[in-house]
């Protein structure tokens, strides 16, 4: 359960760091060369759904990449069942929230000290937990361990929410070691990379 637990937890940290290098500073794709939507019934709902974030293609994709990868084990070999089905959806739920705040863990423009609503605009319409973190990270947790317990029921065996739990608790100690240790290291890095570039002898047509 832990390796499993750490593997999925190691996939949000690479998620997290490609989109600090994609994005910087300028979170929620805001200057990515994709398109932004406020207006229009599916825009409406994704607003609805997600505290008021407008809706851009680069979170469109994004956001069923991992729900395909979680879903990857049923064309892998593992037989299907409504149980495994509540598992893949209860994995998305408790993982989403820890791919988002790692985010802000390791971008070097915010940290944990910038992880504040009056300084991340597509968070600041959220209600946010104790001035801590967005309601939505608590509701997403909350789904998914309800779901946890309901597949636990259908398969008649509530140790696999027992394991579901013990998986959110290793994502937890996780963030905490990411704070501590892999957050300064990768922050030095991330400066470090930025102090040459070769764009301009790598041959890139003008």
């Amino acid at each position: 359960m832990v390796i499993n637990s750490l593997f999925w937890f190691v996939l949000a940290l690479i998620f997290a760091a490609i989109e600090c290098e994609a994005e910087g500073k300028d979170g929620w794709a805001e200057k990515a060369p994709t398109w932004y939507r406020t207006r229009g019934w599916a825009a409406r709902l994704y607003g609805m759904v997600m505290s008021g974030k407008p809706l851009t293609g680069y979170h469109l994709f994004m956001f069923f990449m991992p729900i395909m990868i979680f879903h990857s084990q049923f064309f892998l070999g593992v037989a299907w069942s409504p149980s495994r089905e509540l598992l893949a959806w209860a994995l998305y739920f408790a993982w989403c929230p820890i791919w988002d705040f790692v985010w802000f863990v390791l971008n070097p423009y915010y940290g944990i000290r910038n992880f504040k609503k009056d300084k991340v605009w597509w968070h600041s319409k959220s209600y946010w937990v104790f001035g801590l973190f967005p309601v939505d990270y608590l509701t997403g947790w909350v789904v998914s361990a309800g779901l946890a317990l309901v597949a636990g029921c259908l398969a008649h065996r509530l140790q696999i929410f027992y394991a579901h739990l013990g998986m959110m608790g290793v994502f937890l100690l996780g963030v905490l070691v990411t704070i501590v240790v892999v957050a300064p290291v990768y922050k030095h890095w991330y400066w470090k990379m930025r102090q040459s570039d070769d764009r301009d002898i790598a041959g890139i047509f003008h």
